[in-house]
């Protein structure tokens, strides 16, 4: 049997629940961690969905604990910090799965719904790297993958220009922190999830069109591939960026997506 990649570290995921029925990113991602050897701190706004990730994990014979937090609170990223340090005294892999697509467009957003989607799809960012980067610097080592979107780069369709802005600052973010610790042990990069079939879709889109069957048909039919990518797909990115094989890799804003980002607009 072939060693597990991240045999003996420790992931502390954001957003490792699932808002519906099914896998959503930050779900498989925390699974994903767990089947190559990481043990998991799986954080959700809902603490249930953080227990329902934990439970598969444990079910499979992993390590993992859920814990609840808003990650655009920062007494709250402190304390879930401190809680994962607590276990094996180090944090490996910070994996910000944070995200929302408040749709409405620049004269229909309000400011409230502006200022909550930054802070969900951008702050959150800072507030857990500025909490967990500590511990980084201290022994040399970390790794932050952050999971941006397609929205950062290109219009995608979606009336939901704050998304657009937070996602585009996280990228110039990671790209930032990436360079800025460089030299201190700790690679940080992010993904860009194209058209992706996750319950957050159904939730937070399903809206902009006539049907689900609709939105679905759709959004295949803009994919090069001719179907959406599936959270496996982003787990499985993420867990190659946080593994020895992505070694010399940082400051990288990596699509999947299909190959979205280089079809015609």
């Amino acid at each position: 049997m072939s060693e597990k990649r991240l045999e003996g570290r420790v992931a502390l995921v954001f957003g490792a629940g699932s808002v519906g029925e099914g896998w959503g990113n930050g779900k498989a991602a925390a699974v994903a961690y767990a089947r190559e050897g990481a043990r998991v701190v799986a954080v959700d706004m809902n603490k249930a969905a953080a227990e329902e990730t934990r439970d598969i994990i444990r079910a499979e014979g992993g390590r993992c604990e859920a814990l609840a937090a808003d990650a655009t609170d920062s007494a709250q990223v402190a304390e879930v910090v401190a809680a994962a340090l607590a276990g094996d005294q180090r944090i490996d892999i910070l994996h910000n799965n944070v995200g929302m697509a408040k749709m409405g467009s620049v004269t229909e957003l309000s400011e409230a719904d502006w200022d909550l989607a930054l802070a969900v799809n951008l702050k959150s960012a800072f507030l857990t790297s500025k909490h967990a980067l500590p511990s980084m610097l201290e022994r040399k080592s970390g790794c932050i993958i952050n999971i941006s979107s397609l929205a950062a780069i290109r219009y995608t369709g979606y009336p939901y220009p704050a998304y657009y802005a937070g996602k585009g600052g996280l990228n110039q973010f990671t790209v930032g922190l990436a360079l800025q610790y460089a030299g201190s042990g700790i690679r940080v990069n992010a993904i860009m999830p194209g058209y992706i079939d996750t319950p957050l879709i159904y939730k937070d889109i399903s809206g902009q069109y006539g049907s689900k069957e609709e939105m679905v048909a759709q959004r295949n039919a803009l994919c090069p591939m001719g179907h959406m990518g599936t959270a496996w797909d982003i787990a499985r990115a993420a867990v190659f960026l946080a593994s020895d094989d992505a070694a010399y890799i940082t400051g990288v804003c990596l699509p999947v997506d299909g190959g979205v980002h280089m079809a015609s607009r």
